[in-house]
């Protein structure tokens, strides 16, 4: 629901850049949720045994799952250390991919990310008409979806 609230903003390049940080901040949130759930169930602990790992309550993991509430940086350190991951792991920020065309640019993009970029490709027709015209094709499968 977010996601929709900030698209229909008056478009200015303050807003646009306002935007585009807080869709990051959404993504993270969204993909730190979903990978902290999985490794506290694949851990084999309950929300309560975590809690006190973590020194937080209960409500609070139950919060942290959802993606109601982030952790803080020190609980989100302690997280990476008790799971033995990587911090860029647990926000989504763990490949560094670099371009095709420029050796010197790359940005950080979750696994899942990049799941989708490779199954898009084996849709030739949809990945053709993404990189031709993207916005047009967005807005094609937002309405077809709706």
């Amino acid at each position: 629901m977010l996601c929709y609230q900030i698209v229909n903003f008056k478009q200015n390049s303050t807003t646009i850049k306002y935007n585009d940080f807080v869709l990051k901040v959404v993504r993270v949130l969204d993909l730190f949720c979903k990978r902290f759930k999985k490794l506290r169930v694949d851990s084999g602990y309950t929300q309560e045994q975590l809690g006190k790992l973590l020194n937080v309550t209960k409500v609070s993991i139950c919060n942290y799952e959802k993606g109601n509430r982030m952790p803080s940086i020190d609980t989100l350190v302690v997280i990476a250390n008790l799971f033995k991951v990587d911090l860029d792991y647990l926000i989504g920020t763990d490949n560094y991919v670099v371009s095709e065309d420029d050796e010197h640019y790359g940005i950080r993009m979750a696994t899942e990310e990049i799941e989708l970029v490779k199954e898009l490709r084996k849709h030739n027709d949809l990945y053709n008409s993404l990189i031709d015209d993207s916005k047009r094709t967005i807005e094609l499968i937002e309405k077809k979806i709706r």
